[in-house]
């Protein structure tokens, strides 16, 4: 039954994509301006694979000053050439310097961005592992430069749930993660794995994709009941799914575009249409420049450095956690999501 249930949501996926893969992306004008300074590479052989990525980094000249590392995954779709997980979000925007200067105590931070080739399941478990190697390596080739106490963790779709998966495999690496409508439903004894990490969510509760109360809200329910940093750990909702700007996104899919923009609009207030809670439900208030940013800079690990050598938690690579009860409980609560937001 659940084999049935993941080939339903896969095939939702699939459809959704070649549905929106050629409707217009929100880009800003100084995102795009950075994305020549995103510089490609590319791991050693790993089991086998290598895995490619562009990378940010802020480093100037002599300079030895020690910043964090932002890991950001992409979304189905987005890895089909390198580079491709860039151009499909705004990420690029946390290279300008505004967005740099956000992150408190270094006024930078590096980015990486690696790429799950289409030609295989995206960020499928074979490659926790590789990832997590590739990551260790990147660490090492800059090891003057990156502070391994402050790295963080986040994607979008099946970009959320390599998140969750590193997050559960790999606890102690991570000061904060930050998925976004994560197309996964890691069950307890998964989130359990990261209870000591705060987390901050972000889907849209109109999502055609990845349902909004059979996997975000979940999701959310699954971290916090395990979580021990509930208080500082937040949710965000966007009830209705829209570009900084305000104009309506293409799809409710796209979420990651307000995390992209640091949590605000592009006239710096408000996120439109979005509300945020901490782990004991209650409201959270963003004050600009406060965002996503501020809060993943409050964080440090314990993290030693060393390298991982082996697939880590053998939690992470659980199945699908939603029954088929548990689904159609999920569609009932979408069916009375949807009617309570009409009246939002």
């Amino acid at each position: 039954m659940k084999k049935t249930i993941t080939t339903i949501f896969i095939a939702l996926l699939i459809f959704g994509f070649v549905f929106s893969a050629s409707a217009k992306i929100y880009t800003t004008h100084e995102a795009n301006e950075k994305l020549s300074e995103f510089i490609y590479g590319e791991s050693s052989e790993i089991n086998g694979a290598i895995i490619d990525y562009y990378y940010f980094s802020p480093v100037k000249e002599n300079d030895r000053t020690k910043y964090p590392l932002v890991i950001w995954f992409h979304g189905m779709g987005d890895g089909k050439s390198p580079g491709a997980q860039l151009t499909a979000s705004n990420i690029a925007a946390w290279a300008t310097e505004d967005y740099q200067r956000r992150f408190t105590g270094t006024g930078g931070a590096f980015i990486i961005a690696p790429r799950s080739a289409e030609g295989q399941a995206v960020w499928n478990d074979s490659l926790i592992y590789i990832v997590r190697a590739t990551i260790d390596e990147f660490i090492a080739n800059n090891r003057d430069n990156i502070d391994i106490s402050r790295i963080y963790v986040g994607g979008y779709s099946m970009g959320g749930k390599m998140t969750l998966k590193m997050l559960s495999a790999y606890p102690e690496m991570f000061a904060a993660g930050f998925p976004i409508c994560p197309a996964w439903v890691p069950g307890e004894e998964v989130t359990a794995c990261f209870k000591e990490v705060p987390i901050w969510l972000t889907s849209g509760a109109q999502d055609p994709l990845v349902n909004y109360f059979a996997f975000a809200s979940t999701t959310w329910n699954n971290i916090i009941s395990q979580s021990n940093v509930a208080e500082i750990s937040r949710f965000s909702t966007l009830t209705s799914t829209l570009y900084p700007d305000g104009n309506r996104a293409y799809s409710a899919h796209l979420s990651w575009f307000s995390v992209n923009n640091d949590m605000f609009s592009s006239d710096n207030g408000d996120y439109p249409k979005m509300k945020t809670v901490n782990g004991n439900g209650e409201k959270v208030i963003l004050q600009y420049p406060e965002g996503m940013i501020s809060w993943l800079s409050g964080f440090e690990s314990d993290y030693d450095g060393s390298p991982a050598t082996d697939g880590g938690n053998k939690q992470a690579y659980t199945g699908f956690a939603l029954s088929f009860f548990g689904f159609i409980k999920a569609f009932f609560q979408n069916l009375a999501g949807y009617i309570k937001l009409l009246f939002i």
